[in-house]
């Protein structure tokens, strides 16, 4: 009985750990308007991430066109929101290539951070030292699949005459 007691709870534990951990999708558009101070840069890029909230794993895959010059760095940063300025918090790489990507284990704090929509992502080149484009990471809007259309109602078969009435 203490066994199959004690196999319940380990079970409990287990369940109740993986219902909480989740994978969250997360996402940038990068351009020079949003740059603190804004570029006039012509280039623009993408950032799409996941995080595994158990593992607190943050794996990105960051894309980027039409720089003024090769990237010389790329970084997150935070917390900050959209307009304001933050130090790095998670380096992705000096003289980066697109596509690039990348893990990397956040702290508790990192993680609260990034899923309040405090972090941004930037490329910086030796022309925009400060950074060249820049994009708030956010949530990625989840994908609902369209409803199939209600099935129509299969027509109504004819009434059967009526039979002749015997007298």
């Amino acid at each position: 009985m203490f066994r199959r007691a004690l196999i319940a709870s380990a079970l409990t534990i287990g369940l109740i750990g993986s219902a909480s951990a989740a994978t969250l999708h997360y996402q940038a558009a990068l351009d020079g308007k949003s740059e603190v101070p804004a570029t006039t840069s012509p280039a623009t890029g993408d950032l799409l991430a996941t995080l595994d909230t158990a593992t607190k794993t943050l794996s990105y895959t960051l894309t980027f066109q039409g720089l003024t010059g090769p990237a010389t760095a790329a970084h997150f940063h935070g917390p900050a929101a959209a307009g304001a300025a933050a130090g790095v918090a998670v380096g992705i790489g000096k003289d980066v290539a697109s596509p690039t990507s990348g893990k990397v284990t956040l702290t508790d704090a990192q993680m609260k951070d990034l899923m309040a929509g405090k972090w941004y992502v930037n490329i910086h080149t030796d022309t925009n030292k400060g950074g060249e484009i820049r994009g708030q990471v956010v949530k990625a809007a989840e994908v609902v699949a369209p409803k199939p259309a209600p099935a129509k109602p299969a027509p109504a078969a004819p009434a059967a005459p009526a039979a002749p009435m015997k007298h």
